[in-house]
């Protein structure tokens, strides 16, 4: 599995309940253009409507050798593909428990392009701060064996 492009802002901002890995329908020059990594999911969601999972936002790049010549919304909504047990498990704790979803990763696995969302709940700002403050805190606690000897 190769990781092409990390939503590092999710992981910062909501802690991870359950991940799940999903397939995403794209055209074949997005394909493409995601191998190269001209992609971004800093301000990607997913949400689900009808019964089916959409991400918005997801930002991917034309392919510079495209010789496509129509307009292209490069932060168009594509649809995730799920098993219909989880999507509805994902709607149900979504509502229930007043959950998000969020994409964490875009890697490959076996030449085929794959996305992992996570159900999270959203950090507050002092929680955001605590952990902030625990790692400078191990930090200095490492540097410190290291001067020693340890």
């Amino acid at each position: 599995m190769k990781i092409i492009a990390k939503n590092k802002q999710a992981f910062r901002d909501y802690e991870i309940i359950k991940e799940y890995e999903a397939g995403i329908v794209l055209e074949g020059w997005e394909v493409k253009s995601i191998k190269s990594g001209a992609l971004s999911l800093r301000e990607s969601y997913v949400t689900d409507e009808k019964g089916e999972l959409w991400v918005y936002g997801m930002h991917v790049a034309k392919w510079k050798f495209s010789s496509n010549t129509v307009d292209y919304n490069e932060t168009r909504k594509r649809k995730l593909l799920l098993h219909r047990k989880e999507i509805d498990k994902l709607a149900l704790e979504r509502q229930r428990a007043g959950l998000t979803v969020v994409m964490l990763d875009i890697h490959l696995v076996r030449g085929k392009v794959k996305c992992t969302i996570a159900l999270c709940k959203g950090k507050r700002e002092f929680e955001k701060r605590m952990k902030i403050k625990e790692k400078d805190q191990k930090r200095v606690i490492e540097q410190d064996l290291k001067k020693a000897g340890y």
